[in-house]
């Protein structure tokens, strides 16, 4: 009985696959069915997971074993039922107080991270001495930062008019910044990639068994 239903997965999830592929044709009803099947799935057990490991742990057993010193949990309770109120037209305005919050608290978190991550990191890297490293290509690569980035700041800065020396350096800027997305972009296609690689594994391996 076990390895029918193992086999039945397999099928069920080989069916599925070539149900999302054949959008790569065009937009038809196997693939909307797919694709509604995978995001009430999605749904479903996002919120078991939702309700079994953060909801009871956290708040329903502290509150039902300890109620007088777990009382503040009461706060996120009610701001998690003000979340819900936006179903309700007439008392969705409720759900403004907790989107402010998450939003006001999110905001404040990212902009420390950012600072540290994403300026003061950059900025110490590239305060340096580019003459500092232990071969030529690490002082290549020294300078190659250096230059990246002051002539990518040169590039965002509109409050001069992109002319001259200042033009020319804008557009080395530029050129830093095309690697830069065509990095990016590269990177985002190797992970599709590896995302199709596992697909025809699974189709050609545990499907129909021509590798292991």
């Amino acid at each position: 009985m076990v390895e029918f239903m193992d086999r039945l997965g397999v099928w069920i999830g080989a069916i599925l696959t070539f149900a999302i592929f054949s959008f790569l044709y065009k937009d038809n009803p196997l693939y909307k069915v797919a694709e509604q099947i995978f995001i009430g799935i999605s749904a479903g057990y996002w919120f078991i997971y939702t309700v079994y490991n953060i909801l009871i742990p956290n708040l329903f057993n502290p509150i039902l074993t300890n109620f007088v010193s777990q009382i503040h949990l009461l706060v996120p309770a009610m701001l998690g039922i003000f979340m819900l109120c936006r179903l309700i037209p007439k008392i969705d305005w409720l759900s403004r107080y907790a989107i402010a919050l998450v939003v006001g608290t999110t905001a404040g978190l990212s902009l420390i991270r950012t600072l540290q991550s994403d300026v003061l990191n950059q900025m110490r890297a590239t305060i340096m001495n580019p003459f500092a490293g232990a071969n030529l290509a690490i002082i290549l690569g020294n300078f190659i930062l250096i230059i990246g980035t002051i002539t990518g700041i040169v590039y965002f800065f509109f409050s001069k008019k992109h002319e001259g020396v200042f033009g020319g350096t804008a557009r080395v800027g530029i050129l830093f910044l095309m690697v830069c997305f065509g990095a990016a972009f590269g990177y985002t296609v190797m992970a599709r990639i590896s995302l199709l690689i596992g697909r025809l594994q699974f189709l050609m391996g545990d499907w129909l068994g021509w590798i292991n």
